[in-house]
């Protein structure tokens, strides 16, 4: 069985390393270009190429694949059984998904025709879903369109975050994708259609990081703060400084405080932590990171720094 296999995230090098554990024949591996990073700018590779690098498989990193057809023509010469795809992040023409004689596979963290798009481990934490999990599937020139051939179900706690999950179902995947492979090899795989109802978990954006404390609940708050921890972080203003919020809880909403604007600091105390009043709810705030400053527990950071009860997150 000779595997070309593409992917660019940790998500995929967990994948990459079990077929290379399973003794695959991996004829090449695919993978975005190094990007820069940190202060120095110093241009650090993907975690599938260090990988790659430290089993000595060869690499390709096209700047694009879509009519390049040097290395199109490349990947024909290896002439692969089956091409593996995992969060590779780059859209394949046909011309490529043709080439494997027993075609290409994705591995996509959802469970299809859920979530159908390049960010669906983020939408299911940020949209409070219950259950999730991994799909294998027969790729087509759709937007994970294809046949499916396995899944795998798992729940999402109600305190998980992307980062938690993403690592959690990243080792399901490359499970999933071994199973998947020795399936396609036995002549045992379905391919069960998805039919047409299908939702879309789109690119995550910077402009939804802000907190609406007016129009989403306390609890839809919590799921903001899940799903964008460790990416980008849900963030506030109070007195015109931004604050980032990675770890929050939600309590119940004391009548008392029906009239009490959103967004208004009902209590700030280095030993009990910081409260915020929400609608449907109460914020308690886990951990925080204030304007150029390390995230820290909330008890640690009112130690140090004051935040007035009265005053409001905008």
């Amino acid at each position: 069985m000779k595997i070309i296999f593409m992917g660019t995230p940790d998500f995929a090098r967990d994948s990459l390393e079990a077929l290379y554990n399973k003794g695959y024949n991996i004829m090449g591996v695919v993978t975005n270009i190094d990007k820069p990073k940190g202060r120095g700018m110093k241009l650090i590779p993907t975690p599938v190429k260090e990988f790659a690098l430290e089993k000595s498989l060869k690499i390709y990193q096209p700047e694009k694949v879509r009519n390049n057809q040097e290395f199109i023509q490349e990947l024909k010469n290896l002439e692969p059984d089956i091409i593996c795809v995992v969060a590779y992040g780059k859209i394949l023409p046909k011309e490529i998904l043709d080439i494997p004689k027993l075609g290409c596979i994705n591995v996509h963290g959802s469970l299809l025709p859920k979530y159908r798009g390049a960010a669906p481990i983020q939408w299911a934490v940020l949209n409070g879903d219950k259950i999730t999990g991994i799909t294998t599937m027969y790729m087509d020139i759709g937007m994970d369109t294809g046949d499916m051939i396995l899944k795998e179900e798992v729940e999402i706690g109600e305190d998980e975050t992307t980062g938690e999950l993403w690592d959690r179902l990243s080792k399901i995947g490359a499970k999933l994708l071994v199973q998947t492979i020795e399936q396609i090899e036995s002549g045992t795989a379905p391919r069960i259609p998805q039919g047409e109802e299908f939702t879309l978990a789109p690119m995550l954006n910077k402009e939804m990081a802000k907190i609406n404390w007016n129009e989403k609940t306390a609890l839809e708050i919590k799921n903001l703060v899940r799903g964008l921890n460790p990416i980008m972080g849900a963030y506030s203003f109070l007195d015109n400084k931004k604050y980032k919020f990675w770890k929050v809880d939600t309590l119940p909403l004391d009548d008392k405080l029906n009239s009490v604007e959103n967004g208004i600091i009902i209590k700030s105390d280095s030993k009990d932590g910081l409260y915020i009043k929400a609608k449907e709810g109460i914020i308690k705030v886990i951990e925080i990171q204030a304007e150029n400053a390390k995230k820290m527990p909330i008890c640690d950071f009112l130690r140090g720094n004051h935040i007035e009860v009265g005053n409001k997150f905008e």
